[in-house]
């Protein structure tokens, strides 16, 4: 079992940037597979970024030039960098893991965090 607390959300104006940090409990937490999901109000929760146990990275379309997946093992901790924010990227960000090697699923991921708030102004 991995517990995960997502950190680093805020308010922020549009072009702006925010890291967040997911932190992880337990000393598994190289094995896994990580990924960002969001949800903003009134939308189903959807697929960000992930990364694998080898670091491999892959995002949704709608981040890929913008944000970057990376992990700290030594540290139990994965990083999104998200730059250049649009209004659009509102919403509560929580970071999940999966014993997959890479996928976008949600139903593959199966430890979650509380998630984290990122406000975007315009």
């Amino acid at each position: 079992q991995v517990q995960l607390v997502e950190s680093g959300g805020g308010l922020v104006q549009a072009g702006g940037s925010l890291r967040l940090s997911c932190a992880a409990s337990g000393r598994t937490f190289s094995g896994y597979t990580i990924g960002w999901f969001r949800q903003a109000p009134g939308k189903e929760r959807e697929f960000v970024a992930g990364i694998s146990r080898s670091r491999v990275t892959w995002y949704a379309d709608s981040v890929a030039a913008r944000f970057t997946i990376t992990r700290d093992n030594a540290q139990n901790t994965v990083y999104l960098q998200m730059n250049s924010l649009k209004p659009e990227d509102t919403a509560l960000y929580h970071c999940a893991t999966s014993i997959a090697s890479i996928t976008s699923s949600e139903p593959m991921y199966d430890q979650w965090g509380q998630g984290t708030q990122v406000t975007v102004s315009s």
